[in-house]
Order: C-alpha cells, then structure tokens, then sequence
C-alpha cells in the first residue's frame, strides 16, 4: 500500500498513475497543488517532509494539525472530511515510524 504524506491511499485514488504519481514521487508538487497553492506544494507535504524532515504527517506530534483539519476536499461534506481524517491518522499511526 502506498500512502501519501497524509495518509491517503494513493492506490485507491481514481487520479493516481493517471494525473498523479504519488505526493512522494513528485515532491508535494501533486496535480492540484500546482494549480491550487501559492508555493505549488501541498502544505501538509511541505510541512512534514520538508520542513520537519518526516516521512509523513505521521511522524509529527501535532498530528492532526490545523493544517491537516483545515485542508478540506470541496467536493466532501463535513462528515466525509472528519471521517476521512480519522482514518487517516489511524493509517498514519499504525504505519508510520
């Protein structure tokens, strides 16, 4: 299983190995953070990966940040984003070391 650094399943992703390879493989500058982001970056990759020097958002003590609660898919409703964010910090926890 590929994760991103926030925990999304980059093999159930519809974009991945299409308009996507994978936050890690393009360094944080995904598809929709090129057209999205000042910096062309995701945040939640630029933060743990280039700033805190982790593998993933799973190594941080502040997981979920504000950052990570606060970075919403506009196509999903409030509980489909708290949703996700569990299980992504449960992925994140169970296998990030």
């Amino acid at each position: 299983m590929l994760l991103s650094a926030c925990g999304l399943v980059c093999d159930d992703c519809e974009f991945f190995n299409k308009t996507c390879s994978g936050c890690h493989k393009v360094n944080g500058s995904t598809f929709w953070a090129i057209e999205m982001m000042p910096s062309k970056v995701c945040p939640l990759y630029d933060c743990s990966v280039n700033k805190k020097s982790l593998r993933d958002c799973g190594g941080c003590s502040e997981l979920p940040c504000n950052i990570f609660l606060n970075m919403k898919d506009p196509n999903s409703t409030e509980e489909q984003h708290q949703k996700s964010i569990g299980e992504r910090v449960a992925r994140l926890n169970t296998f990030s070391l």
